[in-house]
């Protein structure tokens, strides 16, 4: 099954691709990787999941705001990277906008690692950091900056 088959078989709605929102590029590339700049949890209509989880938002909050960031990588794979040229996730930096006594970040960022080894299986498996931050761009619940390798 290819990527396209897999999206479609898990009802999954890849929104268009960000635009950056400052200067900068959604991707640039060195040396068989891809790096890409970071993605927030935007909805296919737009709307940020805004606050930070632990005082706005719960856990499965955060959780599906991590994976609206991952879908959106996803469309950056397959817009602007090309699933043609895709090898694999290699690492994944979540920023999670949190309360001040929140600690349940990683948790959080599974939302985003779940969905990328849903969608690519092995090739989605990846090196992380997860990060709680006092505020991120937008408002967002969380960010998430991914590193590809490609062909």
């Amino acid at each position: 099954m290819n990527y396209e088959e897999k999206i479609q078989s898990l009802r999954l709605t890849l929104p268009s691709p960000p635009k950056p929102v400052g200067s900068y590029q959604p991707v640039t590339y060195a040396k068989g990787l891809a790096f890409l700049s970071g993605q927030v949890s935007k909805s296919s209509d737009g709307k940020v999941l805004a606050g930070k989880v632990g005082l706005d938002l719960t856990l499965d909050q955060g959780r599906e705001a991590a994976r609206l960031a991952a879908l959106n990588v996803i469309s950056i794979i397959q817009n602007l990277v090309g699933f043609d040229r895709f090898e694999k996730i290699v690492r994944v930096v979540g920023y999670v906008q949190t309360a001040p006594n929140f600690y349940d970040i990683s948790q959080v960022v599974n939302g985003a690692s779940d969905l990328f080894i849903e969608v690519f299986g092995d090739k989605g498996v990846h090196a992380r950091s997860s990060l709680g931050m006092a505020g991120l761009p937008l408002n967002a619940a969380v960010e998430l900056e991914v590193t590809l390798e490609i062909r």
